[in-house]
């Protein structure tokens, strides 16, 4: 028994000498000790010892794997290792996200097992609204979040896949922020917006005199992201003999400024982001596999909107903060659920620009149903052009239509036959001006 104390006190002191919030529980899942940065975040009133830990973490009255989240403990119990799982923890500032690593202890006595756990906030996302970052709770965004949490701290490549709209960029943000490297700049790389003429000189920097126009020296993006973290945005566009000159600096590490010899070292660490399928553009020979292979070193998978549309009652309250109304605006439940049960093939990037109308809409600081409806009627398909009927009316676009299944026709059509300029089209049109950019070059029209 003397020795089993010794061993008790030993722990209990390590284990408060820890900055990470630590405690200590037994099979029943009651904590046996709490140290100090535990007690400061999920206590309060300081007492926890005695208490489940799911009842001070969680706030329930059953363990986590019971109430609809998996139990680090009972995994540890089975495998007898070590165990990590991501969960949404009670704090002093309310819900947030806990990276939780627990370590099954048989101590010396060969009495029953101990179990420490340790908890990591995970500052880059939250389960509840807020101004910005990443939000959510739904399961295919917490799978989403645990693999952000594992790869962030690593110096892999990553490879961000989802449709438009999806906040690829925000998750490539949450990924830098996580990691060894937050401290240093991430620079963001528009791989569509960029002309193979360019996409060299931009990525990588040019000498005085390289090239008509280069009146002086520049640096590269490469270069501005060193010590960070570059950021290749819609990496499925890079034209097919710049894809050699990217996966030389991948797996190099170095890299040449256009008109100079000096061979250069890079130290950067990627992030990719792309909405197309990369293996189809390797099978139709538009997509290297080699680059492939080495930007996916750990591919991530965002998921659409429809696949997360609880997680709009979270969103749209910091969405509605950020719209450029000026004033404070609230949803009611009714808008809330019809936002929720309409398609929204935009993700993200569509609701957002559903709730600002809504909100440029809204007279007395409220978004009702009205007001969501007539947003969402600006989504409606647009007329095409076409060969004039009998009674010299267009020809419609079927009435099945929506904003991201218009052929390619019909935006060839709307776009020569649109005044102003390509910001006012992609407004007009609900999508992003790169994205327009993008669809328009490839009808080729990059005008």
């Amino acid at each position: 028994m003397k020795q089993s104390v010794k061993e008790w006190d030993r722990l209990v002191a390590y284990l408060e000498a820890l900055p990470e919030p630590h405690i200590v529980f037994d099979s029943q899942y009651r904590i046996l000790a709490a140290n100090r940065a535990y007690r400061r975040a999920f206590a309060s009133d300081g007492s926890v010892v005695g208490h489940t830990c799911y009842e001070v973490s969680h706030h329930t009255t059953v363990p986590c794997d019971m109430a609809g989240e998996s139990c680090p403990m009972a995994k540890a119990r089975e495998s007898g290792q070590r165990e990590r799982v991501l969960h949404l923890h009670h704090t002093a500032q309310g819900e947030s996200y806990v990276d939780i690593e627990i370590v099954p202890l048989q101590h010396a006595s060969g009495g029953a097992t101990w179990y420490v756990e340790k908890m990591a906030p995970l500052r880059i996302a939250l389960g509840r609204p807020a101004r910005q970052g990443l939000i959510g709770r739904a399961p295919s965004f917490v799978r989403m979040l645990e693999m952000v949490a594992r790869v962030a701290p690593s110096s892999a490549s990553v490879l961000l896949l989802g449709e438009s709209g999806t906040g690829k960029e925000l998750v490539a943000h949450a990924i830098h922020e996580a990691s060894k490297r937050a401290e240093q700049p991430i620079v963001a790389v528009d791989c569509a917006s960029l002309t193979e003429s360019l996409f060299e000189s931009e990525l990588f920097g040019h000498e005085r005199g390289a090239f008509t126009g280069a009146l002086q020296s520049r640096i590269g993006l490469v270069e501005s992201a060193s010590g960070g973290t570059l950021f290749l945005d819609e990496v499925g566009d890079i034209p097919l003999p710049m894809q050699v000159k990217l996966l030389r600096l991948l797996e190099s590490g170095t890299y040449r400024r256009v008109g100079s010899t000096d061979v250069r070292r890079a130290d950067v660490r990627v992030i990719a982001a792309t909405h197309r399928d990369l293996r189809a553009m390797i099978a139709e020979g538009t997509f290297r596999e080699d680059l492939y292979f080495r930007l996916s070193a750990f591919p991530i998978q965002v998921p659409p909107l429809r696949e997360r549309s609880s997680d709009i009652a979270l969103i749209a309250p910091s969405l509605l903060q950020r719209t450029g109304s000026g004033k404070p605006l609230q949803i009611t439940a009714d808008a809330m659920a019809l936002l929720q049960a309409h398609p929204l093939p935009g993700n993200v990037r569509q609701l957002r620009n559903v709730l600002e109308r809504a909100g440029l809409l809204a007279d007395a600081g409220t978004v009702g149903v009205a007001e969501v409806r007539q947003a969402l009627a600006f989504d409606t398909p647009l007329p095409t052009a076409g060969p004039p009927s009998a009674a010299g009316a267009g020809v419609q676009a079927p009435a099945s239509t929506t904003l991201q299944a218009i052929t390619d026709a019909a935006l060839q059509a709307i776009a020569a036959s649109h005044q102003g300029s390509r910001a006012e089209l992609a407004q007009q049109l609900g999508m992003s001006e790169r994205t327009l950019y993008r669809k328009l070059r490839h009808l080729g029209r990059p005008d």
